[in-house]
């Protein structure tokens, strides 16, 4: 696994992209703490994450290019369309997806956490025009991490890349439930 800082990051990013397209696994920072993702259309780079952080069904978040790219994708009401409008930010907003917009294995439930982190990491998701998977890089029900110290040495060993800013000392976003009949706000 490389470990890149973001300039490092910027002047590779093009290679990087044809990376995810074929399926590689990165580590990444946003706002809130460092995530681990692939290209949340390839539905074997989404496997083989859902393998290495041993979380067989839960569905996982993505990192959308945009906000239309949302509202074209996802059933957007009045009120989605309100916390659609505070990003980007630290929510995970749940959304109903339209028909196919995203591989089954993203989510059985017909529902997805659909993020746009306060964060450089979203422009190059827009420049990529297509989503990422974004979780917590960590495997499920362990700490996640705030530095590189923190990775977890079986995931390291299964992703290509590690984007490191040092120390990000923030928390899980909160998720907005907006795919049932009243929203519902989960702190984290």
């Amino acid at each position: 696994m490389d470990i890149l800082t973001k300039e490092e990051f910027m002047l590779q990013k093009e290679a990087f992209m044809a990376d995810l397209e074929d399926g590689e696994l990165f580590i990444y920072p946003t706002d809130t703490i460092y995530g681990i993702g692939c290209d949340a259309t390839n539905e074997i780079a989404v496997y083989n994450l859902r393998n290495i952080k041993k979380i067989p069904t839960r569905p996982v978040s993505i990192i959308a290019p945009s906000k239309e790219w949302i509202k074209e994708h996802f059933e957007v009401n009045d009120k989605a369309s309100e916390w659609i409008d505070k990003l980007p930010g630290p929510y995970t907003l749940v959304l109903k997806c339209k028909n196919g917009c995203m591989p089954s294995n993203i989510s059985d439930t017909g529902s997805i956490g659909v993020r746009i982190p306060d964060h450089w990491i979203s422009s190059f998701v827009s420049e990529f025009g297509k989503p990422i998977v974004t979780t917590s890089a960590n495997i499920t029900g362990k700490s996640f991490m705030t530095n590189i110290d923190d990775l977890d040495t079986s995931i390291k060993k299964k992703t290509l890349f590690f984007i490191d800013e040092g120390d990000i000392q923030g928390k899980p976003s909160d998720i907005i439930f907006l795919d049932k009949n009243k929203v519902e706000i989960k702190e984290r």
